[in-house]
C-alpha cells in the first residue's frame, strides 16, 4: 500500500510540474468589422494558425461586428490592456497623430503597389510609435479603393453640396467639408441603418464595405474614383507580447507575416469579385467625370498640403521615401 501511496504521489509531482508546459494562454481580439468580411475571415485563420504553430499554447478568440468593443474603442482596449490584442483603422487616429492618417490622403496611393509603397515607407514609423505606446504592430492589410456611393447622380464636386455624408475618419469629413457636403459620423456596423433612416445620403468607401452592408439596397449610383487604400492593422499589447515564451512569439510573428500577404491577396480578389455583385444588385458601376476627376484631385492636393504642414519633417521624409 505504502509503495502505492508512493508512486501515486511521484505520478501526481510528474504531472503537477508539466502542467505549466501545457496551460494555455487566452487573448481576446476585437475587430470592427462583419465576420464575414475578408480581413475578419483572415483574422479567424490568422488566430488558428497561431493556435496549431504554438501546439495550443496561445488561443486567440476574435471578436467580429463591433461585438466586445466599438471601433473607436479598440485601440485603447489594447494600449490599456482590456483587450489583449485588436484590429484597427490606421486612419480612424490621425487626429492623434498625423502618421496614422498617411494612407487616407485621398489620390497619394491610389493602386495596390503604391498602397504597398506607401506601408513600407511608414511601417517602420508607425512600428516606432506603437512601441512608444506599449503596443506592437503584428501586421496590416489594404482595404480596396475607396469608391463614391450616391443616392443621385454626381458629374461633378457641386452635385455633392448640402448632401448628408457619411464620415468615419478625419479625413472624410474633412472631404465633406472640402466639396461642400455635411459630414455625419457613422461607424461600419451601423451604416445599413444610417442609411434606412436618411442619415446619410453618400459616402467614400470601399467596395467590400458596400456588399457587407448592402449599400445597393439604399444607394445606386458607385463611381470608382480609387481615391485611397485605407490600412486595417492589427496590434498587440507589449506586456502580453513579452508574458510569451519565445517559440509562441516566433509562432505568433510567423502567423502574422503569412495573414498579412495573404490579405493583401485577398483585398485584390474582394476588389474585383465585390464590383461584379455591386452591379449584380442593381448598382450603377461607372468612372467618374472628368470633371469630378479634377475636383476630387484638388481636394487631394489641398489636404496633402494641410497634412504635410501637420506631420512636419517625420511627415514630409515619409512622403519623400514613398515617392523615391
Amino acid at each position: 500500500m505504502k509503495r502505492r501511496l508512493f508512486s501515486l504521489t511521484v505520478a501526481a509531482a510528474a504531472l503537477a510540474s508539466s502542467l505549466p508546459a501545457l496551460a494555455q494562454t487566452s487573448w481576446d481580439l476585437p475587430a470592427a468589422y462583419p465576420a464575414t468580411n475578408f480581413h475578419s475571415v483572415n483574422l479567424a485563420t490568422f488566430a488558428s494558425d497561431v493556435e496549431k504553430a504554438s501546439n495550443g499554447k496561445l488561443k486567440i478568440t476574435v471578436h467580429p461586428g463591433a461585438s466586445l468593443f466599438k471601433a473607436p474603442e479598440i485601440k485603447r482596449a489594447v494600449q490599456g490592456g482590456q483587450a489583449q490584442a485588436g484590429e484597427i483603422l490606421l486612419t480612424a487616429y490621425q487626429n492623434e497623430w498625423q502618421m496614422f492618417g498617411a494612407d487616407g490622403i485621398p489620390f497619394l496611393a491610389t493602386s495596390y503597389a503604391d498602397s504597398k509603397k506607401l506601408y513600407a515607407a511608414q511601417k517602420p514609423i508607425l512600428q516606432k510609435k506603437l512601441a512608444e505606446q506599449g503596443m506592437v504592430l503584428l501586421y496590416a492589410v489594404a482595404w480596396p479603393p475607396q469608391g463614391l456611393y450616391s443616392k443621385k447622380p454626381v458629374a461633378s464636386a457641386a452635385d455633392l453640396k448640402g448632401s448628408k455624408w457619411r464620415a468615419y475618419s478625419p479625413a472624410t469629413s474633412r472631404i465633406a467639408e472640402l466639396v461642400g457636403a455635411q459630414p455625419v459620423t457613422v461607424q461600419a456596423a451601423e451604416l445599413s441603418q444610417a442609411l434606412a433612416t436618411g442619415v446619410v445620403e453618400n459616402n467614400m468607401t470601399s467596395g467590400a464595405t458596400g456588399v457587407d452592408s448592402k449599400l445597393y439596397e439604399h444607394l445606386k449610383f458607385y463611381y470608382d474614383v480609387q481615391a485611397w487604400l485605407p490600412k486595417n492593422a492589427v496590434i498587440v499589447n507589449k506586456k502580453a507580447f513579452d508574458a510569451l515564451d519565445k517559440p509562441t512569439q516566433d509562432a505568433l510573428l510567423k502567423a502574422a507575416a503569412d495573414a498579412e500577404a495573404r490579405g493583401w491577396a485577398a483585398s485584390e480578389k474582394v476588389n474585383t469579385d465585390t464590383m461584379a455583385t455591386l452591379k449584380a444588385n442593381g448598382m450603377s458601376v461607372e468612372p467618374p467625370s472628368a470633371a469630378l476627376k479634377a475636383d476630387l484631385q484638388k481636394v487631394g492636393a489641398t489636404m496633402l498640403q494641410e497634412w504635410l504642414s501637420k506631420a512636419g519633417p517625420e511627415g514630409q521624409q515619409m512622403i519623400d521615401a514613398y515617392r523615391k
